[in-house]
């Protein structure tokens, strides 16, 4: 009985076989059949080459959310050089709170020379190179995001030459933390002090013939420090063309989170656009001489995650390539063969019919003469 069973099974296992097999005998091979195939082996191993490649590589996804966190402080990082003496010039924040931020809360005045060495001009023309090429393609942010805490540090290179001229710039460089909402980072002439309506710069001191506000913006960013990220502004250089000359930057400042198969921080995007003019009260030009940055912070928080091909995915197109270049060059072979199985019959036929033997009548024979033994005696 169990033989028996095992016989029904196997049987009704044959019947549900979608595969039949077909046996070796009735298998015809061609010399067409053989070059479609290799043709379709090689092109199947360029596909899944490809398609490897495609899995091995990753993209960045970005979601957009409300930025609930409006109690933390927000940091900013500075690397600025201003041409005048660190004695002339003070640095600050002033927010919309009318808090007062003095830059000795983290900031440090360095005496530098504002010239730059060959090797530190060198730096500074590829990442303005850089900076060309991001506004060019956006996508490549993406690989600077997955670069963070791999490639080289950003950082302005130190100088290698000892240059023997006195210090003529001031190099202010540190961090401060501010509260999160809408301010203004500026450098002026002059330390500031407190005031009951806000603060004041101590710039009466000061002549207006030594007032240079040209600047080299080596480092600015905001939130958490990610080294190989290049901010927008990073690699700025720009040259007074007066003494009484006022940098405006209008920056809006984007809460982002990154996360990566590297790294998981918190950090901030900024866009930015520049205005720059020359102080000139009796032209109606008002203001004061210095470098203003004057940032917003928008309330919409980006969460940028980087993403990878799950393999059951892979696997799925991997299978649909093989399946569908194996079905298409079955199609397109057996079309391609009947197409010529048909013409070389038509040729063959218009052969035969020009070979007929006509008869008296003026009708033609397609028959062939037969023979037989009694023929040859």
């Amino acid at each position: 009985m169990r033989r028996l069973n095992r016989k029904k099974t196997l049987n009704l296992m044959k019947e549900l076989d979608a595969f039949p097999k077909v046996p070796e005998s009735y298998v015809e091979t061609s010399a067409s059949g053989g070059t479609v195939s290799l043709i379709a082996f090689t092109t199947i191993a360029f596909l899944t080459i490809m398609e490897f490649t495609v899995y091995r590589d990753t993209w960045m996804k970005y979601e957009y959310e409300v930025d609930k966190d409006f109690t933390s402080k927000l940091r900013i990082n500075i690397d600025i050089t201003v041409a005048m003496r660190c004695q002339y010039v003070g640095a600050d924040v002033l927010d919309l709170a009318e808090t007062m931020v003095a830059s000795a809360d983290g900031l440090i005045y360095e005496p530098v020379v504002f010239d730059l060495s060959p090797q530190q001009k060198e730096w500074q023309r590829m990442l303005q190179l850089i900076q060309s090429r991001l506004q060019e393609e956006h996508s490549l942010q993406d690989v600077i995001f997955k670069s963070a805490f791999k490639s080289a540090s950003t950082a302005l290179p130190p100088r290698e030459d000892n240059s023997l001229e006195s210090p003529d710039a001031c190099r202010i460089h540190g961090h401060l933390y501010v509260n999160k909402v809408a301010g203004n980072f500026h450098i002026t002439v002059g330390k500031a002090i407190p005031h009951p309506r806000g603060h004041a710069h101590l710039a009466a001191l000061v002549s207006h013939e030594s007032y240079n506000f040209s600047h080299r913006i080596d480092h600015l960013s905001f939130g958490e420090l990610i080294p190989g990220i290049i901010n927008p502004l990073d690699g700025t250089e720009k040259i007074a063309s007066d003494h009484n000359q006022m940098f405006q930057y209008f920056i809006t400042v984007v809460p982002t989170k990154l996360h990566t198969y590297k790294i998981s921080a918190e950090t901030h995007q900024f866009s930015v656009t520049e205005r720059e003019r020359v102080i000139n009260h009796a032209a109606g030009s008002h203001g004061v001489s210095g470098i203003f940055m004057k940032y917003d912070i928008s309330s919409l928080m980006v969460t940028v995650t980087e993403e990878h091909m799950p393999f059951w995915q892979f696997l799925v197109r991997l299978c649909g390539i093989i399946g569908g270049i194996f079905s298409t060059t079955g199609i397109l072979h057996g079309f391609g063969r009947f197409v010529a199985e048909v013409i070389f019959c038509r040729f063959r036929l218009g052969s035969y019919r020009s070979t007929s033997d006509p008869l008296p009548d003026g009708h033609t024979s397609n028959h062939l003469p037969l023979t037989t033994d009694n023929s040859a005696h």
